[in-house]
């Protein structure tokens, strides 16, 4: 059963957003919903959002939630650690940046994410992988061999870890002993930028050797 991947760049920080479908016709998910999300919004129109996933809870990911799940009526996940960042502008650091948003809050997540979880959506599993290090609730989601790293691992790049919750070990540690684990064929599909493969990363990724 072929997972159909959609990519939306989204809002000023141009963060990536996806939309996922299925088998089953009509159904759909959205992983991290960013700022500005209007070209989201009308592509999903006549969508039934089963679910938004949240990578992390930084505003440029989570700027879009407030109106999809008011609009759509879905639940959303994120990652226990970061339980009361939707609604906390310091915590999801929308407060940090005024030149580029405004406060940003929304309720807190309906459902809570953790390591080895399994999502049953849209006729697919998704497994949770806990991938601290760009924030402290930093999730991967893989299903197949498709791999959604938000901020932790880009092409030919890492995410920042100076950001509240951040810690460069975590990372490195998330990156090498977790997503390195995966098969060299598995795309990256990653918060900003372009896509990539894990065998491309091992082999030419600067910051993250495969091993240290």
């Amino acid at each position: 059963m072929t997972l159909h991947i959609e990519s939306f760049n989204l809002g000023p920080l141009e963060t990536n957003a996806y939309l996922l479908t299925g088998p089953v016709e009509g159904k759909a998910i959205i992983i991290d919903p960013g700022m500005n999300p209007g070209p989201l919004v009308k592509r999903i129109a006549d969508l039934e959002i089963e679910a938004i996933l949240l990578t992390h809870a930084h505003f440029d990911h989570m700027g879009g939630v407030e109106e999809i799940r008011k609009l759509k009526g879905c639940p959303v996940y994120l990652h226990t650690l970061e339980s009361e960042w939707l609604s906390n502008p310091k915590l999801n650091g929308s407060m940090m940046w005024p030149q580029v948003t405004g406060p940003l809050s929304t309720e807190p997540a309906e459902y809570d994410l953790a390591d080895g979880l399994e999502l049953q959506l849209i006729g697919h599993t998704f497994k949770v992988f806990h991938t601290p290090g760009h924030s402290p609730g930093s999730v991967s989601f893989k299903c197949g061999n498709d791999l959604f790293s938000g901020d932790v691992l880009f092409r030919l790049g890492v995410g920042r870890t100076d950001l509240p919750g951040g810690r460069e070990r975590d990372l490195v540690d998330s990156i090498q002993n977790t997503l390195y684990t995966f098969a060299d064929e598995v795309v990256v599909y990653s918060g900003h930028g372009p896509r990539t493969t894990i065998g491309y990363e091992k082999q030419r990724n600067p910051y993250v050797p495969a091993s240290r």
